[in-house]
């Protein structure tokens, strides 16, 4: 059986440039682990060049496209050269890849059955996603990712929000657990295959802690960076950095990480939180809104009520998210050693691929 990895385009500033080296070699592992020698693992790259994302995005929004041609175009000539096999896999890295529709045609057509897999990170369905934003509910956007997701054998998320919140908006309004209406099997709550991160953090722990709160999101409007300002302006005493302002290098980012006391989201849009995990690795306190994917991944000592950072800002919100914040900042020592704890437990529910790789090896097709 070949497993094929679908990746994400490099760019340095996002998680993918990790990913790129470190998912196969997951799946090359985990194949060694269990003794499945009749599993080889391919990655399907649609170039090697690093790419600067649109502003603000998660990717480059036109090179996105050229990426994902490359990668359809090596899927192509695999299934005319006739060495796609009955029983291999595919595995989208983002399930938002046109690509995989063509791969159902030629699998079909050509009497080739294969089993894929889509990790889905936002689209459409997502209000505050930029799709959400500048595209909403036109019927292309919205047909198109319900294609996606029927393509997929199994449609993989990291957080029981993000399922809700696909299964509401996009596959039917007021429908609940995708199992009430669906095979369970189609969708699947996993980790991210992030578990290189504590590793790659370890040499930023311990570094002297500055009175230092970092925005460490994207420069986009759900991440609200305008009221992270207003809130430095309350707090003079301490230094705020918001990180894309910095046109920061990933260890420079990372060294900032291990010098601040806290990461601050303020997020309108959020289906999982890596930066906020990234903090908690190095003992920087991460102080999140109660809604979003953060409902279910911090107890009460990281929460802040929601509507501090939303529909309350202007009506004494930002003055009890002020002396929030002013409070764990006096008193950081008191939360180091449970932050600690934090990281491990985020670790283990959220930022481990464990059900992914379970969900792929349960093909045996020996």
């Amino acid at each position: 059986m070949n497993i094929y990895i679908i990746d994400l385009e490099s760019v340095p500033t996002r998680y993918t440039c990790e990913w790129k080296t470190h998912v196969p070699k997951l799946f090359e592992a985990y194949a060694q682990q269990i003794g499945r020698t009749d599993v080889k693992v391919i990655n399907i790259s649609g170039g090697e060049e690093q790419l600067k994302a649109t502003p603000g995005a998660f990717l480059n929004f036109a090179q996105t496209n050229i990426y994902k041609n490359n990668q359809l175009s090596q899927i192509a000539r695999l299934f005319s050269e006739e060495k796609i096999k009955p029983g291999d896999q595919f595995i989208f890295t983002d399930a938002w890849n046109p690509a995989v529709i063509q791969l159902k045609y030629m699998s079909e057509l050509l009497g080739i059955p294969v089993v894929t897999h889509g990790l889905w990170h936002a689209g459409s369905y997502d209000q505050q996603d930029f799709l959400g934003r500048l595209v909403g509910d036109k019927p292309w956007v919205r047909h198109a990712e319900r294609s996606f997701f029927h393509c997929f054998d199994h449609n993989h998320f990291a957080t029981d929000f993000h399922i809700e919140l696909f299964v509401r908006e996009l596959l039917g309004k007021g429908q609940k657990r995708i199992e009430k209406h669906i095979d369970s099997e189609k969708i699947v709550l996993t980790g991210w295959p992030m578990e290189y991160m504590t590793g790659t953090l370890s040499q930023y722990k311990g570094l002297t802690k500055r009175d230092l709160i970092l925005f460490p999101h994207r420069m986009a409007p759900e991440k609200q960076p305008g009221r992270f300002r207003e809130l430095a302006a309350m707090l003079p005493q301490y230094e705020w950095i918001i990180c894309q302002e910095q046109e920061l290098t990933k260890t420079e980012y990372h060294r900032l990480l291990g010098e601040s006391k806290m990461v601050l989201s303020l997020n309108l849009q959020e289906t999982l939180g890596i930066s906020c995990f990234e903090g908690a690795i190095v003992d920087s306190l991460p102080i999140v809104p109660d809604r979003l994917s953060y409902r279910e991944m911090y107890d009460h000592t990281w929460k802040y009520p929601s509507e501090w950072s939303d529909q309350d800002w202007e009506r004494g919100g930002k003055e009890k998210l002020v002396q929030h914040i002013h409070q764990y900042m006096e008193n950081y020592n008191q939360y180091a050693e449970e932050v600690i704890l934090l990281a491990q437990e985020l670790q283990r529910d959220f930022f481990s691929a464990t059900t992914l790789l379970d969900t792929v090896f349960a093909y045996d097709t020996n």
